[in-house]
């Protein structure tokens, strides 16, 4: 009361001046307690928040064992961990061919159910029977699982196969209690498939099928029983779309919070604030040469040629604005066992191009191609003495992706300045895969590599001459014994300096004979709105390994004293 009264007394500008006063000594205090907290906190994430990812296609079997696209692959991710992720140990013998595997304790399925050796050699079982179809059967043929306790078990290997330790580290298991009384030529027929049982970060919640049978939603929510570090977020949406196209129409209208993109000439379609994370991947396009459906392509010469006619800069300049890494042989930059002293320096060079075909008898005729008479014979044992024109006229295959049909085009503008001629055949990508490629029915083809991982430098599946043929993806029908030797010398030697100088002397001479024209090793994109932190990756073995690291993710943040 008494302050009151003096407060009364006072004149209107000793009022207004105390009360200018009294602000200022409340601002100041608030900006020193601001100051002083701001000073000795942090952030740090907290629980909470959702997280909607876009994906375009379909799930049809989120089953590690089934998985076989990119949806099915991204669920597979978040629902199941890898065993690398569930072993309290792993040791392999000093021969290579044993390893012993020690599951941590107290693991379960989100169901509730604990997790067992059992479980791993159902799952490796599962993926041998050739009923099951399964993705993953050439990598593990031959191992025989055994049960040693209820935690541990023993790997047995046929041969010694030095890169084993990355297939065991990417295992992911199927519980066994769900599966066992389905027989695996049933597998794909189960309601499992959309509503699976796991133990990864994040279990299945709820899915949304619209009545045309597309799904158009799915629903994760955090796994309580994770084994490992839970993650901050409580809920991830998957929802699934046609094209690139509708992914980023719905991430602009705020209905999807982030999706991967290989094309960032979709940036600028863009219109919202957002972050993009440049990863890499060990995955590389090339055009492989197929001799056995165009034996001109047998020219040593003229695959040399058209290596020089190969512009790679300015490919990935006008495809890529020059986000894209230059490829010149079977190995990339950053994958172990990459040796740059292997790959010559052949430039682009129209001019080195046409002289080397030009020295090897090859002329231009009128219409700007170049040909050349060459025996008939088809054999080298065989003997014939007609002769017949032939034309340096390819048909090269190209899946309908636009960034490969754009670098087909360039391939054709500057083969044409040497006078080769390239028919382009667009074809829909699942055409390729389903059909051209199991029947090796091209002449050329634009097509890519994806290695396991970046510490897997096994190029048995692209080189070596067994692998020529259907399910093998030796591309070029590639033989060269010498080559096969080296193949199999360094998957069994577990000498580290023996196998680094093997690796090189392997590049060198697939190099050498030119085989392929390699091209490039794109980024993969990866665009999310820019409050979502936590995100680190650089360097994915897939484009589902973006979610490597998923329980890092955050949205929330608090403030806790240092």
């Amino acid at each position: 009361m008494k302050i009151l009264l003096l407060f009364k007394k006072l004149s209107r500008v000793e009022r207004l001046l105390f009360i200018a006063s009294s602000l200022i000594f409340i601002i100041s205090i608030a900006f020193v307690i601001i100051n002083f907290f701001n000073q000795n906190t942090h952030l740090v994430p907290v629980s909470g928040g959702e997280y909607i990812e876009g994906v375009i296609g379909q799930p049809s079997f989120i089953n590690p064992v089934l998985a076989a696209n990119e949806p099915d692959r991204d669920l597979t991710e978040l629902i199941f961990s890898k065993l690398l992720d569930l072993v309290e140990s792993y040791k392999m013998s000093e021969d290579g061919r044993v390893w012993n595997v020690r599951l941590k304790e107290n693991l379960f399925w989100d169901d509730g159910q604990p997790m067992t050796s059992d479980d791993i050699i159902f799952t490796i079982e599962t993926i041998q029977n050739p009923d099951s179809h399964s993705p993953l059967f050439s990598f593990w043929q031959g191992v025989d699982a055994e049960r040693v306790s209820e935690r541990e078990i023993k790997l047995i290997l046929p041969e010694t196969y030095v890169f084993f330790e990355n297939t065991l580290k990417e295992l992911k298991i199927i519980p066994k209690h769900i599966f066992a009384s389905i027989p695996a030529a049933n597998f794909w027929l189960s309601d499992y498939n959309l509503e699976p049982v796991g133990n990864g970060a994040f279990k299945f919640s709820s899915f949304k099928k619209e009545h045309s049978g597309f799904i158009s939603e799915y629903q994760l929510v955090r796994n309580e029983l994770y084994c490992g570090q839970k993650p901050y977020l409580n809920k991830i949406t998957f929802k699934f779309y046609q094209n690139e196209e509708e992914l980023i129409k719905n991430f602009n209208s705020g209905n999807i919070d982030g999706f991967g993109i290989l094309d960032q000439k979709k940036f600028s379609k863009i219109s919202i604030r957002h972050q993009i994370f440049e990863l890499r991947m060990p995955r590389y396009y090339a055009v492989f040469f197929n001799p056995y459906k165009q034996d001109i392509l047998k020219d040593k010469n003229v695959r040399l040629a058209l290596n020089y006619a190969t512009d790679r800069k300015k490919i990935i300049e006008r495809v890529f604005n020059g986000k894209a890494i230059p490829v010149e042989g079977p190995l990339l930059l950053g994958i172990k066992g990459y040796d740059a002293n292997a790959y010559p320096q052949e430039e682009f060079s129209l001019e080195k191009a046409a002289q080397i075909l030009e020295l090897s008898g090859w002329q231009v005729n009128t219409e700007g191609i170049r040909e050349k008479n060459i025996n008939s014979a088809r054999f080298k044992n065989q003997k014939s003495e007609k002769e017949e024109l032939r034309r340096l006229e390819f048909n090269l295959v190209v899946p309908q992706i636009p960034f490969l049909v754009e670098t087909a085009q360039i391939l054709s503008e500057d083969w044409s300045k040497i006078g080769v001629k390239l028919n382009l055949i667009i074809q829909p990508s699942q055409e390729v895969n389903d059909e051209i490629i199991k029947t090796r029915n091209y002449e050329m083809i634009l097509f890519g590599n994806t290695f396991r991982s970046i510490d897997s430098p096994d190029l048995s599946s692209f080189w070596h001459s067994s692998e020529r043929f259907y399910p093998g993806l030796n591309l070029s029908l590639y033989e060269n014994k010498t080559v096969d030797n080296l193949i199999q010398s360094i998957r069994k030697s577990l000498d580290e300096t023996e196998r680094q100088s093997e690796l090189a002397s392997l590049q060198s001479l697939i190099i050498q004979d030119h085989p392929a024209i390699f091209l490039y090793s794109p980024f993969y994109f990866y665009l999310t709105k820019d409050w979502l932190k936590g995100f680190e990756e650089k360097f994915i073995s897939s484009t589902s390994d973006r979610f490597e690291n998923i329980e890092k993710w955050y949205i929330k943040t608090a403030r806790v004293f240092k």
